[in-house]
C-alpha cells in the first residue's frame, strides 16, 4: 500500500499563514477615554450627597471622555475596543448629572420652611479688606425669621449642643484660624432641643438678632455681632 506524504509548507508559506491569522485576529487596545469615563462616573456619585453636591460636575467630564472614546473607537476600529464601555459611560454620566441636578434643585426649592426667608451667609460677611462690622443687610433683617446654612465651629464642643457658634464654611471651621466677627453667628436652640456637634453642614431656621452691644465669647478672639434663636435645626 503506497503512503502519500503530505506536502511540507515552505518558510514563505508559513510566514504568510501566520500573518493572515494576525490580520484576522488583530490586537486592539481598550480605549483609555472609555475607562476614564467610568472612573469619573464613580467619583461623581458622591455628588448625590448634599455635602458633596459640587462633585456632580465630574459627570460632565466623564461624559466628555465617553464621547471621545466612542469617536476614537469608531474612527479606528482596528486599533481600539471598548465601544460598550463608552456607550455606558455616555448614558450613565448624562443620566446621573440630570437626576442629581433635578434632585438638588428640588431640595433647594423646598428646604426653606414657610414663614422664613433664605439668608445667604455671604450677605452677613464683610470682605477681608473691609472693616469687620455688621453689614447693611444684617441691619435690615434684624428681628426677622430667617433660614441659613453653616457649620458648627469645633470650639463649640462636641456631643449634644444647645448653644454653639455657626460659621459659613469648613475653611473657617478648621483651617482659617479665628473667624472674623461677621463670619460668626451665636446660635441658641430653643424648645428644649439640641443638635449634635460635628462637621456636617447644618440648616437652621429661627429669629435673627443683631447685637447692639457686641459680646465676647469664650475660645474666640473676636466679638460676636449676630445671634440666632433657632427653632428648627437639620
Amino acid at each position: 500500500m503506497t503512503m502519500t506524504a503530505e506536502p511540507k509548507m515552505s518558510t514563505t508559506e508559513l510566514y504568510m499563514s501566520t500573518s493572515d491569522s494576525s490580520v484576522d485576529f488583530p490586537y486592539r487596545a481598550l480605549s483609555r477615554a472609555a475607562i476614564y469615563s467610568i472612573f469619573f462616573f464613580v467619583l461623581s456619585l458622591l455628588g448625590l450627597i448634599p455635602l458633596f453636591a459640587p462633585m456632580i460636575v465630574l459627570a460632565l467630564i466623564g461624559f466628555g471622555f465617553a464621547l471621545a472614546g466612542l469617536r476614537a473607537i469608531r474612527r479606528y476600529p482596528n486599533e481600539f475596543s471598548g465601544i460598550g464601555i463608552a456607550r455606558f459611560g455616555i448614558i450613565a454620566n448624562a443620566s446621573l448629572f440630570v437626576c442629581a441636578l433635578a434632585m438638588h434643585t428640588y431640595i433647594y426649592m423646598t428646604e426653606v420652611p414657610e414663614g422664613y426667608t433664605r439668608v445667604p451667609f455671604y450677605e452677613l460677611k464683610q470682605p477681608d479688606n473691609a472693616p469687620d462690622v455688621p453689614t447693611e443687610f444684617a441691619m435690615e433683617i434684624d428681628g426677622e425669621n430667617v433660614f441659613i446654612k453653616g457649620y458648627i465651629h469645633p470650639s463649640s464642643g462636641g456631643g449634644l449642643l444647645r448653644q454653639f457658634i455657626l460659621v459659613p464654611d469648613l475653611g473657617t471651621c478648621c483651617f482659617g484660624g479665628q473667624p472674623r466677627s461677621t463670619a460668626m453667628i451665636e446660635v441658641t436652640v430653643t424648645g428644649g432641643k439640641s443638635v449634635e456637634g460635628g462637621m456636617t453642614k447644618r440648616k437652621l431656621a429661627g429669629k435673627f438678632i443683631l447685637n447692639r452691644v457686641p459680646q465676647k465669647k469664650t475660645d474666640f478672639d473676636n466679638i460676636v455681632f449676630y445671634r440666632l434663636k433657632a427653632d428648627q435645626v437639620q
